[in-house]
């Protein structure tokens, strides 16, 4: 009788254990999946001070938030490309980058609410809306204009593809959802109930007949390449796939990296 309810008493207490872990998984999400990185105003002044082939560009999305990204520059008839950079990523590294490529193409590297020059406070929802502004003002700039993602990136850039017209996608360390990745990291955890943030790509992909590069890394611990390859399985349009020895954060130091990118963008 005794052992009985022992045993009923610490199934209670596993239980109160459980919902009080799971409590926390959701009330800290919002912490795990964006870690905004700011940057002050005189740092930006800065940055446009060094690139004076770049602009500051401003919008305000629906709401009135003050949005920031980076137009960085070529030719007047040059392909555009919008960036959209992982959940850690304050963008303005990438200028340094690109004032050396030879792709041809110019740049729009966007800055999440909260990240960089941009106001307020992200959410999946938030930067949906806002890659539609970032859109329609990058089609005013370029005739051409294609979607680059970057491992959270990645879910934006699939959803603006799907709701506007674009030239190509690039994705880099991608997932199919959200809640697939996170079902991986935390299998115990009733992951399908917690989640706000989904970023469900695999379910557009079926209908997205833009051309893809899929970029994904054979040792990547964050988004292991399994998500990657069922994104890029259910991609309806023309598509490639490079698989690079790499890490999550290291796929861009590859060699093969830039010369795909900049085939892709040739070829599209």
């Amino acid at each position: 009788m005794m052992e009985t309810g022992l045993l009923a008493a610490l199934a209670k207490l596993g239980g109160v254990v459980y919902l009080g872990i799971s409590l926390s998984a959701y009330l800290l999400q919002d912490k795990l999946i964006f870690q905004p990185q700011p940057i002050s105003e005189e740092r930006r002044s800065q940055i446009a001070v060094r690139h004076p082939n770049v602009s500051d560009i401003f919008l305000q999305a629906a709401d009135g938030t003050r949005l920031h990204a980076w137009h960085f520059k070529r030719s007047a008839d040059a392909p555009l490309i919008i960036y959209f950079g992982g959940n850690a990523e304050e963008v303005s590294w990438m200028l340094d980058q690109l004032a050396y490529r030879k792709t041809g193409t110019a740049w729009l590297l966007v800055d999440y609410r909260g990240y960089g020059g941009s106001a307020g406070a992200p959410s999946e929802e938030a930067l949906a809306s806002d890659a539609l502004a970032w859109h329609d003002y990058a089609a005013q700039q370029a005739k051409r204009v294609y979607a680059f993602g970057r491992s959270l990136g990645s879910g934006v850039a699939v959803r603006m593809a799907a709701e506007r017209r674009v030239d190509g996608v690039i994705l880099v360390a991608p997932y199919d959802s959200m809640t697939a990745v996170a079902r991986y990291h935390y299998p115990l955890l009733p992951v399908g109930l917690l989640l706000k943030h989904r970023f469900d790509s695999i379910a557009r992909a079926p209908k997205m007949t833009s051309p893809l590069l899929c970029i994904a890394a054979t040792n990547d611990q964050v988004v292991p390449i399994d998500h990657a390859r069922r994104l890029y399985d259910a991609w309806s349009g023309p598509k490639q796939w490079l698989e690079l020895a790499a890490t999550h954060n290291s796929v861009d130091d590859q060699p093969e990296y830039w010369p795909a990118i900049e085939a892709f963008l040739a070829a599209h």
